[in-house]
């Protein structure tokens, strides 16, 4: 199992290099070429949020990106440091902040719209979506 880890401030202009790092690490792990961009369009949306959730919430910790490459699955994991309470979203549980709300749920949504394998988590350090694409091959092996 191959990890990444990145961790960057909170400013809007470090998503774009999220993104790119993701789908660099993600065509490295073996996922199929059509998944890239839905790949750097979640995790825009998720690091946009999270972006967004220590902004409002005057927090100066980074925001945490974890890529993670095992054998048949290639998962990303966008962590942010905002307490919440977990509510239901479009198939998925999310985390809102009541001055963002609307934003949260849109970015959700999307993400949600783009991974078929989604998990939006809370607790008292934070939260944390996981996304999660299969890797070439991995259908092919019993």
């Amino acid at each position: 199992m191959a990890t990444v880890e990145l961790r960057f401030s909170a400013q809007p202009e470090h998503v774009r290099t999220a993104r790119l790092v993701a789908a660099a690490v993600a065509r490295r792990a073996g996922v199929e070429e059509a998944l890239l961009d839905e790949v750097r369009l979640a995790v825009g949306e998720a690091c946009s949020r999270a972006v967004g959730l220590h902004r409002v919430n005057g927090l100066l910790a980074p925001v945490r990106v974890v890529l993670t490459e095992e054998e048949k699955t290639f998962s990303i994991e966008v962590g942010d440091g905002v307490p919440g309470a977990a509510e239901s979203v479009p198939g998925i549980a999310a985390v809102l902040d009541p001055d963002i709300e609307g934003e949260d749920e849109m970015g959700l949504a999307v993400i949600s719209g783009l991974v078929d394998d989604v998990e939006v988590t809370t607790g008292e350090s934070g939260g944390t979506i996981k996304m999660s694409w299969p890797v070439a091959g991995a259908s092919d092996v019993v």
